[in-house]
């Protein structure tokens, strides 16, 4: 059993005309051999975008790229067409063998905090599924057997529980946590991560988003 502290400040900053992207991981021109994945999961991004800015069309091959907006509205241009995701939403591509596709904001202060996950074997094999891209209805989804995302919307004052697993990250997107056993107080993009620890409670100091994922590997 193990618990991680990683802090907002720690994140390498990426600053582009009209956007601020937060990595929390290794990415790009930031290197650290001990920070490149959690699990399956190999990007963890913050961004912060201005209207009609964003990322131009680009191609992305055998991940399951997860979007959760937190703020403001994101138009995503693929395949399918435009799709608008409203802030409180859960988007799920899909890239199969590879697609093309945008992201940019359709309305002024969006925030959306994206993860990749690299899929199982078989779902990014010789012969994957087709793109897709699906904004999820509720607050959870199962991405892919052995590996969920849950929004847990803690008010303040109330206590979350986190789940039990071999491996759990936990983001807090908006609000805060109190001080508590398992750390001084977590900020807005603060972040836990759990390996093999039980169900946990956490008690939030305002109204607060945590982006809980679980995980049942630990590959």
């Amino acid at each position: 059993m193990s618990t991680e502290i990683r802090r907002g400040t720690e994140r390498f900053v990426e600053r582009e005309p009209g956007r601020r992207t937060f990595h929390s991981l290794a990415f790009g021109a930031s290197y650290d051999a001990d920070n490149l994945r959690f699990g399956p999961m190999v990007c963890h991004d913050d961004h912060l975008v201005g209207v009609g800015r964003g990322f131009e069309t680009h191609r992305h091959s055998d991940l399951v790229i997860v979007t959760y907006v937190v703020s403001g509205a994101l138009a995503h241009t693929g395949p399918e067409g435009t799709t608008r995701v409203e802030a409180g939403s859960i988007a799920v591509l899909r890239t199969g063998a590879g697609v093309d596709h945008s992201e940019v904001a359709a309305a002024p202060q969006t925030r959306f905090v994206q993860v990749w996950l690299t899929p199982p074997e078989g779902e990014a094999g010789d012969e994957p599924a087709a793109p897709s891209y699906e904004v999820v209805e509720g607050d959870s989804v199962e991405v892919f057997p052995g590996a969920r995302l849950q929004v847990l919307r803690v008010p303040g004052g109330a206590t979350g529980v986190i789940p039990p697993g071999p491996l759990t990250h936990v983001y807090v997107a908006r609000g805060a946590l109190l001080r508590s056993s398992l750390a001084e107080p977590l900020q807005e993009g603060d972040a836990f991560r759990f390996t093999d620890e039980p169900a946990l409670e956490v008690t939030a100091g305002v109204d607060s988003e945590l982006l809980v994922w679980s995980f049942g590997t630990t590959r």
